[in-house]
Order: C-alpha cells, then sequence, then structure tokens
C-alpha cells in the first residue's frame, strides 16, 4: 500500500489536518503511528482505512481492510454475535462461517457468555471486544487499530497482542495507535511520528528492548524444515552437531504464539525446553552518530541478527491473494434494513403514509384520481425512509462498514435500503388503492381498464419512490448535516419534486388524474425514465461526497 502526496482536510476552505503524506506500508509489517493528542492521527488511520478519501494525492494497492475505532457506540439494534454476523457477511464470508468465527472470537476474548445479549446493555469494555472482533473475524490484510485496546481487561489485551502477531505472520499489515508507549514494545517493524501535518519516521525498540525474552529450543523430523510466518520474528539459531535441532528467540509476547505454531505444525515440532531469558542491559552510546539507546533494526522481511556462532535462518510465505468481497452491497443492505427494521424509526413514516392515504383515499372513489394521490403522498414518506437508512448508523459504525467496502458503496447501500422501503410502501399503497377505488373515470360513467390502471400506478408510486430517494439523500449526510436544516430540506424539497414544472413525479400523477377525466390510462414511462436518470446521478454525487465528507 503507498501514499504519495496526500493531504486531508475537512470542508472546502478548512484546515489542513494532514498534508504531503509519503508512506509505503509492505505485507507482513507491524506499523506504529506516534504523535500528541489531536494531531491528527485518527485521520491518518482512516484514510489508511479507506474509511475517508484524500483531499490531495493518491493512495494505491490498499488490500482487503478492516477497522477499529476510537470509540466503539452500543446504540446498535443487536445483539453482540448477531452484530458479528451481519459484519462478517459484509466482509465476504458465508453466514455458516460468520457465526462460527463470530462465536470463536467472542471465545478467545472472554465474552463468550455475552453472544446473545443487545449491545446496548453491555460494558463498555465487552463492547470493546466486540469491535475489536468484528474486524479480526475476516482475517483482513490491512489491520487499522485505533486505541484498540483502550477498555479491554488485561486478558483481553494479551488476546489481542496475539491476534495482531498472528495476523502479521498471516502476511498482512497492521497499523495501530495507542497512548501507551510501551504497546508491543519490540515488535513494531516500523515507526512513524505525526507532527506538523507531514510523518517523519521514528525510532523503533529493539526486540533486545522489548522486556523478557523466551528462549524454545525444538527438535524436528530431517530435513527439519521451521513453518513459514513464524509469529514474533524469532531469532533461529541452528545446532552444528544436530542439525534437527534449533533454537528460537522471541519476546515474551509471541511465545505462546509461537509455540503454537510449532505445535501444530506438518509434521510437528517436539519442544525440548523452554526458558525465559534477562532483560539485556541497556545498549551504550553510539559512536557513529546514531542516538542513544538506539539499535538499528533489520528492515521487513530482512533476516534477523543472530549471534556470529548461529547460522542465520529466514522464513517467508507467499502473500495472500486480495479477495474483493463477495455480494458486498447485497450484505450492506441487509444489514441496514436489519438495523432500520429493528430500530422501529420505520413506523413515523409507515404511519403518516397511511394516515395521508387514508385521509385522501376513499371507498368508491374513481381509480386513478385515487392512483395519483397515492404516487404523490409516497413522495414525502420516500424522502424520510432515506434520511433514516443514511443517518441511522452511529458514526463509529459507519466507519466499520465503511471500512469494508469503502465509503461510497455503504452509502450507495443506505440509499437503496431507503428506496427499497419506499417501493414496498408504494406497492402496498397501489394495492390498497386497487381494492377500494372503482375503476371509472370522474365522471363515473367511462370504465377504466384495471391492469393497464394497476401498471400505471405502480410506475408512478415508482417515480414519486425514486424522486424522494434523491431528495432524501440531498438533504441529509453527507450534504446536510445539521438535523434542522435536513428536516426542512427535506420537508421543502418533497413539496418542489411534486409542484415544480418538469418534474418526473408531477408529470407521472397529472398523467393519472387527467386520464381520469376521460377513463384514459396514461403509462408514465417518460416520467419514470426521468425519476431513475435524477436518481441514478444524486446517488452518484452524494456517494461520492460521502468519501471526501463526514
Amino acid at each position: 500500500m503507498i501514499l504519495r502526496g496526500v493531504g486531508r482536510r475537512y470542508g472546502l476552505r478548512g484546515p489542513w489536518v494532514l498534508r504531503g503524506l509519503d508512506l509505503e506500508l509492505p505485507a507482513r509489517t507491524l506499523v506504529r503511528i506516534e504523535g500528541p493528542n489531536g494531531v491528527g492521527k485518527s485521520t491518518l488511520l482512516r484514510l489508511l482505512a479507506g474509511v475517508d478519501a484524500p483531499t490531495e494525492g493518491h493512495v494505491t494497492g490498499r488490500p482487503r481492510a478492516a477497522y477499529v475505532p476510537e470509540r466503539f457506540p452500543a446504540a446498535l439494534p443487536f445483539t453482540a454475535a448477531g452484530y458479528l454476523v451481519h459484519m462478517g457477511r459484509v466482509h465476504g464470508l458465508p453466514t455458516a462461517e460468520a457465526a462460527a468465527r463470530a462465536q470463536e472470537w467472542l471465545a478467545r476474548f472472554g465474552a463468550a457468555g455475552h453472544a446473545r445479549t443487545p449491545l446496548a446493555e453491555l460494558s463498555k469494555g465487552t463492547s470493546q471486544k466486540v469491535a475489536v472482533a468484528q474486524a479480526l473475524l475476516a482475517e483482513p490484510d490491512l489491520l487499522v487499530l485505533d486505541e484498540a485496546w483502550t477498555g479491554l481487561d488485561t486478558a483481553a489485551r494479551h488476546e489481542l497482542d496475539l491476534a495482531v502477531a498472528e495476523r502479521v505472520a498471516e502476511g498482512a499489515t497492521v497499523v495501530f495507535v495507542d497512548h501507551d508507549p510501551r504497546r508491543l514494545a519490540g515488535a513494531a517493524d516500523l515507526a512513524y511520528r505525526l507532527e506538523g501535518r507531514t510523518l517523519t519516521p521514528a525510532a523503533v525498540d529493539s526486540p533486545g528492548d522489548a522486556g523478557p525474552r523466551v528462549r524454545i529450543e525444538a527438535t524436528g523430523r530431517p530435513p527439519a524444515a521451521l513453518p513459514p510466518g513464524l509469529p514474533g520474528a524469532p531469532v533461529v539459531e541452528r545446532d552444528a552437531g544436530n542439525p534437527a535441532a534449533v533454537r528460537l528467540t522471541t519476546t515474551a509476547a509471541h511465545s505462546d504464539t509461537l509455540l503454537q505454531a510449532l505445535l501444530t505444525a506438518r509434521p510437528p515440532w517436539h519442544v525440548t525446553g523452554l526458558s525465559q531469558l534477562p532483560v539485556p542491559a541497556p545498549v551504550p552510546a553510539a559512536t557513529d552518530g546514531a542516538a542513544v539507546g538506539q539499535v538499528p533494526r533489520p528492515a521487513p522481511g530482512a533476516p534477523s541478527a543472530a549471534p556470529a556462532a548461529s547460522v542465520p535462518e529466514t522464513v517467508s510465505r507467499p502473500a495472500r491473494a486480495v479477495r474483493p468481497p463477495v455480494g458486498a452491497t447485497a450484505a450492506v443492505i441487509r444489514y441496514q434494513a436489519a438495523t432500520l427494521a429493528r430500530s422501529q424509526r420505520w413506523l413515523a413514516p409507515l404511519l403518516l403514509y397511511a394516515a395521508v392515504l387514508g385521509i385522501g383515499v376513499q371507498a368508491g372513489q374513481p381509480l386513478l384520481d385515487s392512483l395519483g394521490f397515492a404516487a404523490a403522498a409516497l413522495l414525502p414518506a420516500a424522502a424520510w425512509f432515506t434520511r433514516l437508512s443514511v443517518t441511522q448508523e452511529p458514526l463509529a459504525a459507519r466507519t466499520v462498514t465503511a471500512s469494508a467496502v469503502g465509503p461510497s458503496r455503504a452509502h450507495r447501500a443506505s440509499l437503496l435500503t431507503g428506496l427499497g422501503c419506499a417501493l414496498a410502501l408504494g406497492a402496498a399503497g397501489t394495492g390498497i388503492v386497487l381494492l377500494v377505488s372503482a375503476p371509472v373515470g370522474t365522471d363515473h360513467t367511462v370504465a377504466v381498464p384495471l391492469l393497464p390502471a394497476a401498471l400505471a400506478g405502480l410506475l408512478a408510486a415508482g417515480c414519486s419512490a425514486l424522486l424522494g430517494a434523491a431528495v432524501g439523500a440531498l438533504c441529509a449526510r453527507p450534504v446536510l448535516h445539521r438535523h434542522g436544516w435536513s428536516l426542512a430540506a427535506t420537508v421543502l424539497g418533497a413539496l418542489l419534486a411534486l409542484v415544480t414544472q418538469g418534474s418526473p413525479a408531477r408529470a407521472a400523477v397529472t398523467g393519472l388524474v387527467s386520464g381520469s377525466l376521460t377513463g384514459t390510462v396514461r403509462v408514465p414511462l417518460l416520467p419514470l425514465a426521468g425519476a431513475l436518470a435524477v436518481a441514478a446521478v444524486v446517488g452518484a454525487v452524494t456517494s461520492r461526497i460521502a468519501a471526501l465528507r463526514e
């Protein structure tokens, strides 16, 4: 993954948060980002995770990503396991596999007993475990952690340390920010300090400065080839008298995963010894101009340093192919629809539409007049549904979804969710009108053919749903953020879409009402095409803005 000349600011004239960043993130690398509070570390992580697009510059080669935000919301209408299954599907996992991995990661973090607990009832620490689990269950190739250890208990922090080591050993890139400078000490391959809107390389702790180290002695079957991608990049020493015996030295934080890798290898290794080494003495002042206490560290992928009497050995593992999520848009729509249904926010626009329909449509009224009224009443309800779908997720939850599928695709899925609700409501309203209205013209003397009238009514409802979705998209985030302005703009936009000359919705409704005077059914094909074009343009524009402005 490569960043070239990347800058980011909020708003067209806002101050630059980041400017002129150049960064390369190779695979199989653990990267630490440092810097004071408020300098833009979270903004950088959002760019890396794909949540935001850069204002200037380019990002290329971004792999499948998962993101743990700084604060994970509990205001989602799911259980812990239910949310994780939805996120697994968004990442491209089949439902059964997503459910199995959700249980596995909840168990690893000690939260298996809360699998069926609603997120709103979880403690802050357990909610954070769910946040971390959603990022790990899909085995991303890029894992971005923003203060992910905050709120976790000691056992869960240790488990996250192991999970990070496992992802790096699998060939992934892990980028993290944490307020504790000792977090993953000695494990980071690269470190950068963010200050003054730019990145500068920072010193990384050498394994020798990482506290306790563990030496593992093991023997394997000839030719005794070590498994690829061993966690912790251990120093490997071969016994000249016994080629099947090795000594591996690593940090204590990686010792458990290293032992697991050896014991589960095929063929397995036999562990013959395990000992903890003393903490090395501080490195004396350098004589070649290097900073005091700073030890040169090999670049990612280079052989680890070894004593002169030992034979250094490196192991490599082929990088995994990037697998884009399969059916990601459908999975996000399913997640958004479930969120809307469980939140019961859909009741308000539904009741509004039902009330207007109950007032304006009476039994025995002319069919085409009633169909026109039903189509017109649907437009504000469609705008309302769209606003709800776009704004229902808390900010942190939106960033998680956007990281998995991209902000533009996530926003499009929200728009399609609102549009789908409006179309379903319009179809139901049209069916009710067909049942209670009389198939006659305005003067009750001319018969109106039922099937063509039903088709015209459905297409007119489709026009209103599409225009309403466009109005809702333009009157909500990322275009309008203030609730008061958004609500007022939605009401005004819906009214203008119905009365403005040339509006597809007005043309469709007018065609039905005027046709009722003569008993002629006018199928609104041209207005439908216009509504489709308007909705497609608005959807494309707002989806693009969603990547640039949260």
